[in-house]
């Protein structure tokens, strides 16, 4: 196994600092709404209606578990069911406008991911946001 040479250690290093940072501020931004961080991560992917199975392939996690989340996401009246215009049988997941006004708030709070961002210019900022999914398209099966 290679050893990682300096710049990607301290290239690592600095990912787990900024998850670090914000995983702590996005608990916060939860706890501030009463709502789990995987309650935030379902606001978060149902930009638009969305079937069960693909909200659950979004945020990451088996559709059984997902019921649950939105049962209680349900209940806060942060999202409901809506039926599929093409399919009877399946219901899509949607924001109310809680929901909406609930994840605007959740966004508005977590400034470190968004602060930083700021101090670079619209090029460095896309070349950061080329080089990141490079990373993420990198490690998608047939990569």
């Amino acid at each position: 196994m290679d050893t990682p040479d300096q710049l990607t250690t301290e290239v690592i290093a600095l990912f787990a600092k900024i998850t670090a940072l914000y995983g702590r501020e996005y608990e916060t931004a939860s706890v501030h709404h009463g709502l789990t961080p995987q309650q935030v991560k379902v606001l978060f992917a149902v930009e638009e209606a969305l079937p069960m199975r693909r909200l659950a392939e979004r945020i990451g996690t088996d559709p059984s578990n997902l019921t649950g989340m939105v049962d209680r996401l349900q209940q806060r009246g942060l999202v409901e069911r809506v039926p599929d215009p093409t399919d009877r049988r399946i219901k899509r997941i949607a924001l109310t406008e809680a929901g909406r006004a609930a994840a605007q708030d959740l966004r508005s709070r977590l400034r470190f991911a968004r602060d930083p961002l700021v101090a670079l210019d619209g090029d460095q900022r896309r070349s950061l946001r080329d080089l990141l999914q490079a990373m993420v398209d990198s490690q998608q099966p047939g990569a």
